[in-house]
């Protein structure tokens, strides 16, 4: 992506629980990374059949797709924060309940085809967003779920929210695919 170079987030930048998900984001352009991530999730689904979409590694956990279902609505959600907190809205923005989202995501009923296009498609919205941003919109602070982020924190929060997951896919996921 030209034009901009978004620097890392400062720990006071986002609550300590996203830490998790920023120190996952190696040094370099996270635009760029963000650019290139899609295409690496894209990779390590692509050769599961859509039988293999409905996989949990174990009960209770949410299916393949239900995870990729995760990353797309997460990523909607805090990219809608950032535009918030760019344009300087002053009200409180809602949290939202994960688990409730997977749940009636109809995530099973959809092919993993159709999961990667949907979050090939929110991905290149997100780049077009952090894109067109300057210095002070990606400085400017908002509060989401009572918490406080910068714009510039939540690009490295969704990068970050899908190596986490995508790691998982690959330690756990993929492994019990091969067992079974």
């Amino acid at each position: 992506m030209a034009g901009i170079t978004i620097a890392r987030p400062a720990p006071n930048e986002h609550v300590a629980y996203f830490a998790r998900y920023v120190d996952l984001v190696p040094k370099g352009d996270v635009l760029d990374l963000l650019g290139r991530q899609v295409d690496e999730t894209a990779a390590l689904v692509g050769g599961l059949s859509d039988r293999d979409g409905d996989f949990r590694y174990a009960e209770g956990k949410w299916s393949i797709k239900e995870v990729l279902g995760h990353v797309t609505d997460t990523e909607r959600i805090f990219v809608y924060r950032a535009l918030c907190f760019a344009r300087g809205e002053s009200t409180g923005l809602p949290g939202f309940d994960e688990n409730e989202y997977a749940a009636r995501s109809n995530a099973g009923t959809r092919s993993l085809k159709d999961h990667v296009a949907e979050l090939r498609t929110v991905r290149a919205a997100t780049l077009s967003f952090f894109s067109g941003l300057g210095e002070k919109d990606l400085l400017r602070r908002g509060t989401a779920n009572q918490r406080e982020y910068t714009v510039r924190a939540i690009a490295f929060i969704i990068a970050g929210h899908e190596r986490h997951h995508t790691g998982i896919l690959a330690e756990r996921y993929l492994p019990g695919l091969k067992r079974r």
